[in-house]
């Protein structure tokens, strides 16, 4: 069996797993564990499903780096609740999801899969840093398609992209970044650039939208490719020239922003998957117990067990 890392967007899970359960289903003092129990049962389906031997959940450290944020004010500004004068400012989080974080670090940790952040950065960016110095094949979970610029078929990295729900999951290659926008995935930064992106605060260059980001990319390569050719009065209309020259602020600062951060300084970490010996074992069902997570755990504990399997 080939050995593959599998790496979690978290975040993008447990909201998907928060709003995918009736947060009817409680532990019984009350608190809901209806994402716990979807997030489980997400990594049961991963597992089973793509055979990682290596995992690690990517967490938001910081879901809005201030770093971003003085680049391109409007950054993820609607999901601000509270703005905080020293440390991340506060998401929007539903009160019933926010209480259940605690419980699913404290589920992963019982269950030996290794969580791993970055102060003042996004889960993107672990994400970005642990594929691109991955010397082994690597699959990226998530719903966000910021990540579809780590997505690279000579170094078999792919997107197992879950827009659509975990029953109609889409593996993401070259091929695909190429079929949905007509750009490679090392353009799709830049793309998504010109685009914008109304889901983060990116408001994009007015008037450029995919297809002419797309015809752009394709005739100058890349970003600077594109201004150089404005600068040039070739390759392009005197409308679209006079857009980029409107947008030569924005396009200033928003690659750094669309970018994800492939060198963090993240420590060595052990992220193989392993069954659980008696004691963890033992330890995983009284969490279970306590958190009415019912037959969640038994099914990831399970799916542990066969891990290595042929």
């Amino acid at each position: 069996m080939t050995d593959r890392l599998m790496l979690l967007d978290s975040a993008s899970l447990y909201f998907r797993a928060f709003y995918g359960v009736p947060d009817t289903v409680r532990a019984p003092d009350g608190t809901p564990v209806n994402a716990v129990r979807g997030f489980l049962d997400i990594i049961t389906k991963l597992v089973t499903t793509y055979r990682p031997t290596h995992l690690v959940a990517c967490w938001d450290d910081d879901w809005r780096p201030q770093w971003r944020v003085d680049l391109i004010p409007t950054y993820k500004t609607h999901r601000v609740a509270e703005v905080v004068a020293v440390g991340p400012d506060i998401e929007v989080v539903p009160d019933p999801l926010e209480v259940q974080v605690p419980v699913i670090r404290e589920t992963l940790r019982a269950l030996g899969i290794v969580v791993v952040g970055q102060p003042a950065h996004e889960a993107d960016d672990v994400i970005g840093t642990l594929a691109t110095r991955a010397d082994l094949p690597v699959d990226i979970v998530t719903g966000d398609r910021d990540l579809f610029q780590l997505v690279d078929d000579a170094r078999d990295v792919r997107v197992i992209y879950t827009a659509r729900g975990m029953s109609n999951l889409e593996v993401v290659t070259d091929a695909t970044v190429v079929a949905k926008y007509g750009v490679l995935p090392q353009q799709y930064a830049d793309f998504a650039t010109l685009r914008g992106d109304s889901s983060d605060g990116l408001p994009g260059v007015a008037g450029i939208g995919e297809k002419t980001a797309a015809g752009l990319l394709a005739a100058h390569g890349d970003l600077a490719g594109i201004l150089a050719a404005a600068d040039a009065g070739e390759g392009m209309s005197a409308g679209v020239r006079a857009k980029l020259e409107a947008g030569r602020p924005y396009l200033a600062v928003a690659p750094t922003v669309v970018e994800v951060v492939r060198d963090l300084p993240v420590p060595d970490i052990d992220a193989r998957l392993r069954p659980l010996d008696e004691t963890a074992k033992a330890d995983a069902s009284s969490l279970a117990e306590r958190w009415a997570l019912g037959t969640a755990m038994a099914r990831i504990v399970d799916a542990l067990d066969r891990v290595g399997d042929a």
